[in-house]
């Protein structure tokens, strides 16, 4: 039976209603007004430049996973910047909002956001920066590189990763319109029972939060299944599982944590809604419902997600580090133990979130135990990268300092991180602003990682490199963001400032208050940064055009086909011979052999159906947070209907036969040939008896590729 919500309600809109738009707002209007400015210039700019057509068919119908890859990063791209506007938001409040003689604008009696506001504010930032930030850039980057370093020609399912894509793109479109149309939940990011409860928070905020969470916690679902069957299933004939790059092994144990994390997560916000919609009262203490029911159903996902999102960062560094100091990965074996012991103690540690509860010291102390376990894998993999670093031929390029960055702040959120874990100094810190910098350091060890990683492979997935100066220069400025913000914060949390607060009372925290704002305009000045790094790089993109190893000592597989990737990445499956493959090449002189031999390949097509159910998967969000009945039924069988219809119909693909896969390939080496000469050569040895360079093509002992007719 349905729960009767305050307010209106009407059979056709629900509960939206022309005074659901904030344009009273002063900080809401105007950014409305330029957000439909700015959108119809770039609806305008394609139209006039006839470009509909090419996105249609280039990038939104497409399935070729590293421009799905593409669009989920540029995804997280937009939203990291929304969710640190966010971020400016929160500072900027706290630094006016300082004392009883703070002034007040816009309504607000101290700074110039509401108590009410500041909640939306700091509830979205949180679920931003985690779920539609983090989380899409690291997807992406799985996307991308994974089945290019295992030698796959695409990932395992490659409509559902276009699924996957537009469902998540949904989540973040639905959140992005709760912006300009009613408002967005005030409890926090992870949201705090029963405060989610109908009766207390009777607005369609916590819609809002609950379907966004649960889209983005499907199309998550989704692209973990897909990534956990590639790199099972589709590996190249050689890639057995100890050659698996490191990079590939982190994906895999952070999927793992997604696949079996995200349901628990989905069944708690379910429970959730049921509350909300039907009154069931799983979470109603005074209904013998539990409010720490839902608190542990999701942090039994939360902390595991941290993990999630952690352990991919750990394989991009594992990949940049041994680039950069021109030595293989030291302790590769340790790495992928340490990799899934995170994974599995990540499990185990969840209660630590809620010390302070009052379980008692047997309970408190098992689960401090279990965290300070996670240290051991972790130190285990902060001592590898050292002693991959030791006594390399190390070359500080912007990629490399972003990695070591992300090293320093491991340790950071690492040591603070076991503080944290003695519940007696968690009884103290708990709560403080001192818990939120232990867990930005953590977060910002995946934004270095991410920053770092794009450097990387930017070459690999278009071409040309980025300009190193101002890659560099963004990162001094950021790094001085970081330690501006971030120092003052831990201190300001021993001094007792608890988080959330709109208003601070303690004007002897202005001072600190301030550093932090500074630190957030130069964070300011790093974004202007990024955007100049954007514009020289690819007005220079013609001199700093790449060939298949961008940096001359790469070493995984990825390095060995064409920069930019071709669409159906290796024209021959590569025949993998060890862990470096690229490197091993190089070693014995064999890196820029070419395959003798072609054959038809079998490619998927695009597809729009991923896009029609992603739009559709909005509606039915929109319709279920506005309840408005008919058109959820109306979207919901729609999805259905495209789903039967897609997987009636099936896709049988298309061939690109052998001669057109050696003109493409003849043309592409003719094109790289000019950038392969002025990169560095290394001497070749002698090729071990047996080694093969291509599927099924044999090398000669002096890593000449056979004759075709020597093939057999």
């Amino acid at each position: 039976m349905l729960v009767q919500v305050p307010g209106g309600w009407n059979p056709l809109l629900g509960r939206l209603a022309i005074d659901q738009i904030p344009y009273t707002n002063p900080i809401l209007a105007p950014l409305f007004v330029a957000v439909v400015i700015g959108g119809i210039i770039l609806l305008g700019l394609i139209t006039y430049y006839q470009k509909w057509g090419y996105l249609w068919k280039e990038w939104l119908t497409t399935v070729d996973h590293k421009k799905l890859g593409v669009m989920y990063i540029i995804l997280g791209l937009v939203m990291l910047f929304r969710g640190f506007i966010d971020g400016l938001m929160i500072r900027t409040q706290q630094v006016w909002a300082n004392g009883p003689d703070s002034s007040g604008v816009f309504g607000a009696v101290h700074g110039y956001l509401t108590p009410f506001h500041f909640g939306q504010v700091y509830s979205a930032h949180g679920l931003i920066m985690i779920l539609l930030a983090a989380t899409p850039l690291l997807v992406g980057f799985m996307n991308i590189i994974v089945p290019i370093q295992i030698g796959a020609r695409d990932m395992a399912y490659p409509y559902l990763n276009a699924l996957g894509l537009w469902i998540t793109a949904a989540a973040v479109v639905l959140i992005m319109i709760s912006l300009f149309v009613g408002d967005f939940a005030h409890n926090g990011w992870f949201g705090y029972a029963p405060i989610f409860e109908l009766q207390y928070s009777p607005g369609v905020g916590v819609d809002y939060w609950i379907w966004t969470l649960e889209l983005t916690a499907l199309g998550t679902t989704l692209g973990g299944i897909n990534l956990i069957a590639t790199i099972v299933k589709m590996r190249a004939p050689g890639m057995t599982w100890f050659r698996l790059p490191i990079f590939t092994w982190a994906s895999l144990s952070a999927n793992i944590i997604a696949l079996t994390s995200f349901p628990a997560l989905q069944v708690a916000l379910f429970l959730v809604a049921c509350d909300r919609y039907f009154g069931s009262h799983f979470f109603t203490a005074g209904f013998g419902g539990n409010l720490m029911l839902y608190t542990n159903l999701f942090w039994l996902w939360g902390h595991p997600e941290v993990y999630f999102v952690i352990l991919p960062a750990f394989g991009m560094m594992s990949e940049i580090f041994p680039t950069f100091s021109e030595k293989p990965l030291f302790g590769y074996i340790t790495m992928v133990a340490a990799s899934f012991a995170i994974a599995g103690v990540s499990w185990l540690v969840w209660l630590h979130h809620f010390f302070t509860m009052g379980a008692g010291p047997e309970v408190n102390s098992a689960f401090s135990v279990a965290t300070m376990l996670v240290g051991i894998p972790t130190g285990v993999k902060v001592f590898n990268w050292a002693f991959t670093m030791y006594r390399g031929r190390i070359t500080y390029t912007a990629a490399m300092l972003w990695a070591i960055g992300a090293l320093f702040l491991l340790l950071v959120g690492g040591l603070t991180g076991m503080m944290l874990a003695i519940p007696a100094i968690n009884y103290m810190v708990h709560n403080s602003v001192f818990v939120i910098a232990h867990f930005h350091s953590m977060l910002l060890v995946i934004v270095y990682a991410i920053f770092g990683s794009v450097l990387f492979w930017f070459p690999k997935v278009f071409g040309f490199k980025l300009d190193e100066f101002w890659a560099k220069t963004m990162f001094w400025l950021f790094t001085a963001g970081t330690v501006l913000v971030f120092v003052p914060m831990y201190m300001l949390g021993f001094m007792g400032e608890t988080r959330r607060l709109d208003y601070v009372f303690n004007t002897a925290w202005h001072p600190y208050l301030v550093v932090e704002e500074i630190g957030i305009a130069v964070y300011c000045l790093s974004v202007a940064a990024f955007f100049v790094l954007l514009y020289v790089s690819i007005r220079d993109r013609v001199k700093n055009r790449v060939g298949q190893d961008a940096w001359g000592t790469s070493r995984s597989l990825e390095w060995l086909t064409h920069s930019p990737v071709p669409f159906y990445n290796f024209a021959v499956t590569p025949h993998v011979n060890a862990r470096d493959e690229l490197a091993w090449r190089r070693h014995n002189g064999i890196n820029e052999a070419q395959p003798t031999q072609y054959v038809d390949i079998h490619m998927p097509n695009n597809t729009g159906v991923a896009v029609y159910i992603g739009a559709l998967t909005f509606v039915l969000g929109f319709a279920l947070t506005w309840r408005i009945w008919w058109l959820c039924l109306l979207s919901l069988a729609a999805i259905i209907v495209l789903m039967i219809v897609r997987s009636w119909r099936g896709d049988p693909g298309y061939i690109i036969t052998a001669a057109e896969l050696e003109k493409m390939e003849r043309e592409a080496m003719q094109r790289q040939q000019q950038v392969e000469e002025s990169l560095p050569h290394h001497g070749g040895h002698a090729v071990p008896g047996g080694a093969m360079a291509y599927e099924g093509q044999k090398l000669s002992p002096l890593g000449t590729p056979p004759s075709a007719g020597d093939q057999h």
